[in-house]
């Protein structure tokens, strides 16, 4: 592991106690160069992403701070407080919730990667029933996960798909009744999402959340469709978040640098070199896959 200093949650208070006793004209102008960054416990998958985020920046002049959270509804608060200078973990949704439930006006500094869910081929045995979503039959079922929000983002997968048309759009919660078009007929079963892959040989097709799919081993050569960047999914995009008017604060520089080293071709490779395909670089003006 290269990454320079990583603090776990109980380790801020006493490091900020530190810091302040040990503060001098230098320090300050060195803090400056100087990112605290919160990010939930590091994986093999992020880890590698990080670490190369890090030696980009430094080459820049920009020291990178990492503090591991292992609880999602810490690294926020720690934001909101000045515990760190910008966190990356969650996407908008989670974002303008938790802004509502904790009367927070955190801000979307940049946008890092999607998530992309996909429609699913229902499975024959080992084997596919179906290699284009155009295939799936009149009266085809297709199992949803039946939590509202992960619904919502399947229905509007499903449209986007051209399989449904809703009656709600972008950040709207939709239901099965605000489907107003199913030429197929489809027959939508609502399941719960951590079973939608048992699914997979009893449907024609499911829409399955990647951290399920991935634990569930579905090939995703199977893959039917796969969720776009529009309005609908504008919410599901993953971010790096700070402070409102952090563009005027002692770390402006610093940050623009972080986005800017983190918005690169190379560490888009390394996201879907470590995701193995699950996850998309979605910047303005990332790679295409």
């Amino acid at each position: 592991m290269t990454l320079k200093k990583v603090l776990g949650i109980t380790g801020i208070a006493l490091a900020s106690t530190l810091v302040l006793a040990a503060c001098s004209n230098d320090d300050a102008a060195d803090d400056k160069n100087e990112v605290r960054v919160g990010v939930m416990t590091l994986t093999d998958a992020t880890e590698p992403i990080w670490d190369r985020v890090e030696e980009l920046a430094d080459k820049e002049g920009v020291d990178l701070e990492f503090t591991e959270f292992t609880d999602y509804t810490q690294p926020n608060k720690a934001l909101k407080n000045g515990e760190i200078d910008v966190n990356a973990f969650q996407h908008y949704n989670f974002l303008n919730d938790w802004n509502k439930k904790n009367d927070g006006d955190l801000v979307a500094a940049a946008d890092t990667l999607l998530s992309p869910i996909h429609l699913f081929s229902g499975l024959d045995g080992d084997k596919a029933k179906y290699t284009d979503v155009k295939d799936i039959p009149e009266g085809a079922t297709i199992s949803v996960p039946n939590d509202a929000t992960n619904e919502s983002r399947a229905l509007y997968v499903l449209q986007s798909a051209g399989l449904i048309k809703l009656s709600k759009s972008g950040e709207e919660v939709a239901t099965l009744d605000d489907i107003t078009s199913n030429p197929k007929d489809l027959d939508i079963k609502e399941i719960a999402a951590d079973q939608a892959a048992s699914t997979l040989t009893s449907v024609d097709a499911a829409i399955i959340n990647n951290n399920y799919a991935v634990d569930a081993g579905v090939d995703y050569d199977t893959s039917l469709f796969t969720e776009e960047k529009n309005d609908s999914s504008q919410q599901w995009i993953n971010i790096i978040a700070a402070q409102k008017g952090w563009e005027k604060s002692d770390k402006a520089d610093a940050i623009k640098t972080l986005i800017k080293v983190y918005q690169t071709d190379e560490v888009a490779g390394l996201i879907d070199k470590y995701s193995k395909g699950t996850d998309v670089a979605i910047w303005e003006g990332a790679p295409e896959k």
